[in-house]
């Protein structure tokens, strides 16, 4: 009868309380924009590229070899993996937090009362046992069970745990996010490293062309055909583009270092083949659906999630406004001397208490981490739009940066082809003294610019098609 009154009384107590508690401010959450148009521009239809593996994708040996050492030793790629272990970690916290908590305790102490107080008064007239006395001072000791557990009424607790569950996923796809970046950044610079190659390569045979131009130049000199003005003007042409030569090379070891350095190793050669650049074809990817990009691209999944878990910050945050409900209890022996402790039920002790609590007065507190709940929802929200709209740029730049640099290309190939045949004609010119020199100086320099220019859009090809990979979501899919 006593226990049912307690219920009872608790019973009116949770609905006043209740009553009185729930009056928070009314903030509306903002719904995301998940509306994207139906097509790009210039899709075809075809498959993601979310859905094919990066191995199928990179066919060069090297390249590949390098990836796949990267995904094993790359420390940013380490530390993201320790984020998701702290993560997973985080929802183990939050599921024990609305489970009930047991321990174990036990203690012992003395206590000497005076004489003439309430306790001493008592001690000094009570026996445990005929003929017993209270032994002085007192020792009191004991050992139990005590649990306490706070029901999740308002699964305040429940939805902390489910908002930990989506920033474990989020941190997942993060990690997907990062390895996509990573292999699209390794591949990127693979394709420059091979590009500065060709470069020094073509340096070199344009420092030989130059200097058979030069030694010409002295013989036409020595022949009263030119001045020395045409032999300083061929020597400075020739040294600036073996100057070139030492730019060239310090570019090489600097990305070298720098794919090394993705790799998660120290400074070591790079094993490639530069002689296969030029016949390196770029894979041709198609957009596909807008709609993929929402299942194949891991940052947009990873800001859908972090948008999930914002939503269930907001019920915490809301739930703190209401009343908590927490129940105690706890059973065990207390005596004066464990030689007591078989003698139940005297040195048996129990308690079971409930405890109702609601904030009344100065909830500014609990009102700020409600408002700033809220707030960092709406923010979750734009980046989530945000996210979306930069992956659909992305797709839309690369198609177009893909057809353009194709047609590119091909103008500058008949461009160098052109200009390599006109060194020779301008050789035979001057030869016959039917062109000037600086015809045949402008000519070399034009020829050089524009084969360096034809390797550049070579590289420029092979990165809009990686770059493509990953802004459709591709990399990760392992």
């Amino acid at each position: 009868m006593f226990i049912k009154n307690i219920w009872n009384w608790l019973g009116i107590a949770f609905i006043s309380l209740t009553y009185t508690a729930c009056t928070g401010p009314a903030l509306v959450q903002k719904t995301a924009n998940t509306i994207i148009p139906a097509t790009f521009s210039t899709a075809k239809d075809t498959v993601s590229a979310g859905k094919i593996n990066w191995k199928q994708y990179f066919t060069d040996p090297n390249l590949t070899a390098l990836i796949d050492s990267a995904l094993r030793n790359n420390q940013e790629l380490n530390i993201t993996r320790q984020e998701i272990e702290i993560s997973r970690n985080e929802i183990r916290a939050r599921k024990g937090e609305y489970l009930p908590s047991v321990e174990l305790r036990a203690g012992g102490g003395v206590e000497k009362a005076g004489r003439y107080t309430n306790i001493g008064a008592m001690e000094a007239t009570t026996e445990i046992e005929p003929g017993k006395e209270m032994p002085e001072p007192v020792p009191d000791i004991f050992v139990g069970a005590f649990a306490n557990w706070e029901l999740d009424i308002w699964h305040k607790l429940r939805n902390a745990k489910k908002a930990a569950v989506n920033r474990y996923l989020a941190s997942v796809e993060g990690r997907n996010f990062i390895v996509t970046h990573l292999i699209a950044e390794i591949a990127n610079a693979y394709y420059e490293l091979l590009a500065l190659d060709n470069q020094l390569t073509i340096v070199k045979q344009n420092t030989g062309i130059q200097t058979n131009a030069l030694e010409v130049v002295r013989y036409q000199k020595q022949a009263g055909k030119v001045n020395e003005l045409a032999v300083r003007r061929f020597e400075a042409e020739v040294l600036k583009t073996q100057s070139l030569q030492y730019d060239i090379q310090q570019r090489i070891v600097e990305m070298e270092n720098r794919i090394n350095f993705l790799v998660g190793r120290y400074p070591q050669p790079i094993v490639r083949n530069a002689e296969a650049f030029t016949n390196l074809v770029p894979v041709t990817m198609q957009a596909g659906a807008p709609a993929q990009l929402l299942e194949n691209r891991p940052d947009i999944k990873q800001a859908e999630l972090e948008l999930a878990a914002a939503k269930l910050d907001v019920n915490v945050a809301k739930a703190n406004f209401y009343p908590s409900l927490g129940i105690s209890a706890g059973i065990g022996l207390r005596a004066l001397n464990p030689g007591y402790f078989v003698k139940t039920p005297e040195s048996l002790i129990y308690s079971l208490a409930g405890e109702l609590a609601a904030p009344l007065i100065n909830r500014n507190a609990i009102k700020a981490a409600y408002s700033s709940a809220n707030a960092k929802q709406i923010q979750a929200v734009y980046n989530y739009e945000q996210t979306v709209l930069k992956a659909y740029l992305e797709v839309v730049n690369q198609q177009n940066r893909i057809v353009n640099l194709e047609k590119s290309y091909e103008l500058k190939a008949r461009q160098v082809q052109a200009l390599t045949e006109s060194i020779t004609i301008s050789n035979d010119l001057f030869r016959s003294a039917r062109a000037d020199y600086m015809e045949v100086l402008l000519t070399q320099r034009d020829a050089l610019e524009s084969k360096f220019e034809l390797i550049e859009t070579k590289m420029q090809q092979l990165n809009a098609s990686v770059n493509m990979y990953q802004a459709l979501g591709g990399g990760w899919n392992q």
